[in-house]
């Protein structure tokens, strides 16, 4: 008996072990709880509670869960069908089925199903569906067809219906190369790598296909295939409506430059003063950069030309140069005028917007003139914009990029503006990188001689009046004047000479009064015909002319002639600037 007892036990230690395997390998997670402790329990139990099996075995139900809710339920309930808990960051379903042990006690087997994988597949599954029904929406109304394959090259989403002819519920689920002639879909899936814009010959004719992978954990589950041209005279038509498009791009690009470009350049600055010269030589280097320049000068003295004249001769000189006279704009139109708006951005705004003139500037350069009468609500939007490089248009939403070289002048002491308040420091040192001031005419009088016989010049040619001179006294009485109004003051003194002089010279009697007056000029000299001085140079001008004449030009024979030594007629003749 003792033997075959033993050998029971012997048995039923073998069933055990043999049970104990058992419920290790089953998926679910077990455990059985009497009178609040757990007894028993599986492998994957373990593995759900993240635990070791003799930190669950005889402890009670909070030590384990450590969830209250939890307890309660396992507690409380008595034959749960199924219910579904979190535990930590898992959606688990719960089971719970009671039973009597001995001295009356119930026990508690309790079933724990992981579903997180099932809810995360079906979202995914939901989801992957919404969004092939929306690509299958996107493509069946768009040019190109698109078909996907799973991860063994078989069919799950078809748009070629139109190009094959084949309709989508006869293809679901076939082997790709079975239904797409030359299809590489299922080597795609298979190898994870893309192959774009790839040419594949179908019925005759090669489309211009691409295949892309579905990768997922860094694993490809399939591929994606689509036709973005039904034969490659298509993409032919598109490569030149590209090229016209480019063509008309580039037409208005042009169309830009032209209208937006610099009058002059760094050699329209006249100067013999020392002190311009070396500004001159800082402007040149200022243009080799992008870096901003505030030019400073009283009104006249030619700070256009050297804006002008930095954007000329930088590597932007191709891009458009555009100004925008800060003091000429009402205050309420500036933000626009500088950043455009967008259509209904305010009362009267233009049908589809307007370009400002920063965006009209980008790839080129932008004067703000006379920068110091800009609003101060304004120079912080300007700061912002300076400093961020984009801006938005007034109304809009989405951001410009600027790509502009900032060009700032003034003829205002912008260092008293920012003492006074009327100018934002942070605004001012972001402008003074590069600082030229110019000097105004009264400091360079050396200047005048040529700047007069410049201007002289050029309005000669603008005005298709004939090349004219300046006579000396001329030149001496502008030079006795301060000039307010710097060389622009002396261009319009010249041009109001230059259209009522007779003659081809500029004498002084041709020159506003309020200069003669400053010059101590004696009007009473003037007689009839113009000063007695002009009178006697214009009757020895005609006579050198006409004696040389009839000599043939022979200088030595014309002074015999005119009574006089060689040496006086070549320094008459030179006195009165004439051809030798």
């Amino acid at each position: 008996m003792e033997a075959l007892y033993s050998g029971v036990l012997d048995n039923r230690k073998i069933t055990l072990n043999h049970l104990q395997i058992i419920i290790d390998n089953i998926f679910d997670g077990t455990a059985i709880e009497i009178k609040g402790k757990i007894v028993f329990c599986n492998e994957p139990f373990e593995n759900l509670m993240n635990l070791k099996r003799d930190d669950i075995i005889n402890k009670p139900l909070d030590l384990v869960f450590k969830d209250e809710e939890l307890v309660r339920i396992i507690s409380e309930s008595a034959n749960i069908e199924k219910k579904e808990i979190s535990i930590g960051k898992k959606q688990v379903l719960i089971k719970n089925n009671t039973v009597q042990v001995n001295d009356g006690a119930t026990a508690n087997i309790l079933v724990f199903k992981d579903i997180t994988m099932e809810n995360f597949s079906k979202a995914f599954s939901r989801e992957l569906n919404e969004n092939l029904e929306l690509l299958g929406d996107l493509y069946s109304h768009a040019y190109h067809g698109m078909a996907i394959v799973d991860d063994e090259g078989k069919i799950i989403k078809w748009d070629y219906e139109e190009l094959l002819g084949y309709k989508e519920e006869e293809v679901l689920g076939k082997y790709a190369p079975d239904v797409i002639e030359n299809t590489r879909l299922h080597i795609v899936a298979k190898t994870g790598k893309k192959e774009i814009c790839d040419l594949q010959m179908v019925n005759g004719r090669y489309l211009i296909t691409s295949r892309i992978p579905i990768i997922r954990d860094g694993k490809a589950i399939g591929a994606v295939g689509t036709v973005f041209f039904k034969n490659v005279e298509e993409l032919k038509i598109l490569a030149n409506k590209i090229d016209s498009l480019e063509n008309t791009v580039n037409k208005y690009k042009s169309e830009i430059s032209r209208l937006y470009k610099t009058k002059y350049s760094f050699d329209d600055i006249i100067t013999k003063n020392k002190e311009m010269l070396k500004i001159r030589d800082i402007a040149r280097k200022a243009a080799r950069s992008n870096s901003t320049v505030l030019i400073q000068g009283e009104s006249g003295t030619g700070k256009e030309f050297f804006a002008h004249s930095i954007h000329n001769g930088s590597q932007r000189k191709y891009g458009p140069f555009v100004t925008i006279n800060c003091a000429a704009i009402p205050r309420e139109l500036l933000e626009s005028e500088l950043f455009g708006y967008e259509e209904g951005a305010f009362t009267g705004a233009k049908k589809h917007g307007k370009m400002g003139k920063f965006e009209l500037a980008n790839g080129g350069s932008i004067l703000l003139d006379e920068i110091g009468s800009m609003p101060i609500e304004m120079q912080a939007k300007l700061l912002r914009v300076l400093e961020a490089r984009e801006f938005e248009r007034v109304g809009g939403t989405s951001r410009i990029e600027m790509d502009v070289r900032i060009i700032a002048s003034t003829n205002e002491s912008l260092e008293e503006q920012v003492k006074s308040g009327k100018f934002r420091q942070d605004l001012f040192y972001r402008l003074n990188v590069i600082r030229i001031e110019i000097p105004p005419l009264r400091d360079r009088l050396e200047d005048i001689p040529i700047l007069s016989q410049n201007i002289l010049g050029n309005l000669s040619r603008d005005l298709m009046i004939g090349v004219r001179k300046l006579s000396t006294e001329t030149i001496h009485i502008l030079m006795k004047h301060d000039w307010p109004g710097n060389v622009r003051e002396l261009r319009n003194a010249i041009e109001r000479a230059i259209n009522i002089a007779s003659g081809d010279t500029i004498y002084p009697e041709y020159l506003p009064d309020y200069i003669l007056e400053k010059a101590d000029f004696n009007k009473h000299q003037i007689v009839e015909g113009g000063l007695l001085r002009n009178v006697v140079a214009k009757a020895e001008i005609d006579a050198i002319i006409k004696v040389l004449h009839e000599c043939n030009d022979n200088k030595t024979l014309a002074a015999k002639k005119l009574g006089i030594h060689r040496t006086a007629l070549y320094k008459k003749m030179d006195i009165y600037n004439m051809t030798n």
